[in-house]
C-alpha cells in the first residue's frame, strides 16, 4: 500500500469514520545535556548517564501494549524526538528500530526522523544512525551566532554546528536544519545572517521558528530583552523571502523544504492523521470507526519505566468530544500555507463542514481564510494572525 493511502474498516451505523487515517509513530527520549532556559517540552538533564537499555526495554514494551490499539494499520512514519534522541547510542537505536519493525506493518519507504544537536554528534555514530535506518536527521542549530546561543543555553558553538551539518551531510541527503529567530537583543542583519548561513547548506529542509515565552520556562519566569513585534514580523518577511529565492516552499507556518521534501511526519500531525506516541510523556492521537481518542504517558521517566513495567504506562486518556473536534482538526490544518482539501475535514472526523460553518463565514468575512468547493486555506492575513483565525472554531458554550 503506498504511502498516505488509508486503512477501510466496518463501520457500525451511525459512527463517523468511514476510513482511518494514516499512522505514525513517535518515540520521545528525553534526556538531554542541559535544560534550554526557553523549553517546555518533557526532556530532564542528564546529570549521570541515561538508562539507556532499562528505557529501551520500557518503550519496547509499552509498544507491545498499544498493539491491540493500531493492530493490522500500516505505519507510514517513526520520529525520535526529544529530549536530544542522539544522546542515545546507534545500538540502542537499531535495537528499537528491530523491534518495531518485528511488530508493526512498517511501509517499505517509511521516513524515519532522529533528532540531533551539534554537540552530540560523532562520525561514526552517526554513520552506524544510518546504517541502521535512520533516513532523516532533524539538527536543532537555533543560531550561528556565538551570543545567542549563549543567550538560548546552547551546548553548542556556530563552528560545532557547522562541522556537525558537515557530518550530516556525509551520511544523509535528507536533513532538517531548525533555526529560531527573534532571539534576546537580535537585529534584523543577524536574524538574515543565520537564515543565509543555513540556506547556504543547502540541506532538503529548513524549520524557523519565532521565539515564544512559554510557561513553565527560565524565560518565562525571567523574560530576557526580546525583539518587539514589528521586528519580528520584518524578521519573518524576510526569512520567508530569502528562502523562497532558494526555492525552499514555505508549506506550514514555520517549515521551509525544496519541492518534494516535506516532512512526512509532521505532514501527518497537520492534515489531523493518527500518531502513538510511546515513551516518557508521549502524547497519541488514535482513531476509531466511533470515536477519536487521545493519550498522554507518565512524563517523569523513572516514573514512566516503572509504570510500563506494571503494564499501565497511560496517565490519561479521553475521548474527543464531537464539540471539540472542529477546533482541533483546524489548530493542525489551517498551519498549512496551502490548506486542506474540503472533504478531509470529514474524512478525519467525522463530521460534515456544517459543523463549523458558522466559524468558516466569519473567517471568510475576515479576510482569514479562501474557500471554494475543492479548498479550504488561510490567507496571508491568516497565517500572520493565525491565533485570531483559531480562536474562531474553539467551542462555546451550549455548542453541541
Amino acid at each position: 500500500m503506498p504511502a498516505g493511502t488509508t486503512t477501510v474498516v466496518s463501520q457500525p451505523a451511525g459512527t463517523g469514520l468511514k476510513t482511518l487515517p494514516p499512522l505514525s509513530l513517535y518515540v520521545h527520549i528525553p534526556w538531554c545535556v542541559r535544560k534550554c532556559p526557553y523549553c517546555d517540552f518533557n526532556s530532564h538533564e542528564a546529570r549521570n548517564e541515561a538508562p539507556e537499555a532499562d528505557y529501551v526495554r520500557a518503550l519496547i514494551t509499552d509498544l507491545e501494549l498499544a498493539l491491540p490499539q493500531i493492530w493490522g494499520r500500516r505505519v507510514y512514519s517513526i520520529f525520535f524526538g526529544g529530549g536530544t534522541p542522539s544522546l542515545f547510542s546507534a545500538h540502542a537505536i537499531e535495537e528499537l528500530l528491530a523491534a518495531f519493525r518485528a511488530r508493526l506493518n512498517l511501509a517499505a519507504d517509511a521516513e524515519i526522523t532522529l533528532e540531533a544537536n551539534p554537540g552530540t554528534f560523532e562520525s561514526v555514530k552517526f554513520r552506524d544512525y544510518r546504517a541502521c535506518g535512520i533516513n532523516r536527521l532533524s539538527i536543532g542549530i537555533q543560531s550561528f551566532n556565538p551570543e545567542h546561543l549563549r543567550a538560548l543555553g546552547r551546548i553548542h558553538d556556530g563552528e560545532e554546528a557547522r562541522r556537525a551539518i558537515g557530518i550530516a551531510q556525509a551520511h544523509f541527503d535528507n536533513i532538517n536544519l531548525d533555526l529560531m529567530y527573534a532571539l534576546p537583543r537580535q537585529s534584523l542583519l543577524e536574524a538574515e545572517q543565520d537564515i543565509d548561513t543555513a540556506r547556504g547548506f543547502g540541506t532538503t529542509h529548513l524549520s524557523a521558528y519565532h521565539l515564544t515565552l512559554e510557561p513553565n520556562t527560565l524565560f518565562y519566569r525571567h523574560p530576557p530583552p526580546l525583539p518587539d513585534s514589528e521586528l519580528a514580523a520584518d524578521m519573518q518577511e524576510l526569512i520567508e523571502a530569502r528562502l523562497a529565492e532558494n526555492a525552499y516552499v514555505n508549506y506550514e507556518t514555520s517549515a521551509f523544504a525544496l519541492p518534494g521534501r516535506e516532512c512526512r511526519h509532521n505532514l501527518n500531525y497537520w492534515r489531523f492523521g493518527d500518531y502513538l506516541g510511546i515513551g516518557a510523556g508521549a502524547h497519541s492521537k488514535l482513531s476509531f470507526p466511533d470515536r477519536i481518542l487521545r493519550q498522554m504517558r507518565y512524563k517523569q521517566p523513572r516514573e514512566y519505566m516503572q509504570k510500563t513495567a506494571a503494564g499501565t504506562p497511560i496517565q490519561e486518556e479521553h475521548t474527543v468530544a464531537p464539540k471539540d473536534l472542529g477546533f482541533e482538526f483546524m489548530m493542525n490544518a489551517l498551519r498549512l500555507t496551502g490548506g486542506f482539501e474540503a472533504g478531509l475535514f470529514a474524512e478525519r472526523t467525522g463530521l460534515t463542514l456544517a459543523a463549523v460553518e458558522r466559524p468558516l463565514r466569519e473567517a471568510v468575512q475576515r479576510g482569514l481564510i479562501t474557500r471554494d468547493h475543492v479548498r479550504i486555506a488561510p490567507t496571508k492575513r491568516g497565517q500572520r494572525f493565525l491565533n485570531d483565525l483559531l480562536q474562531l472554531f474553539l467551542p462555546r458554550d451550549g455548542a453541541a
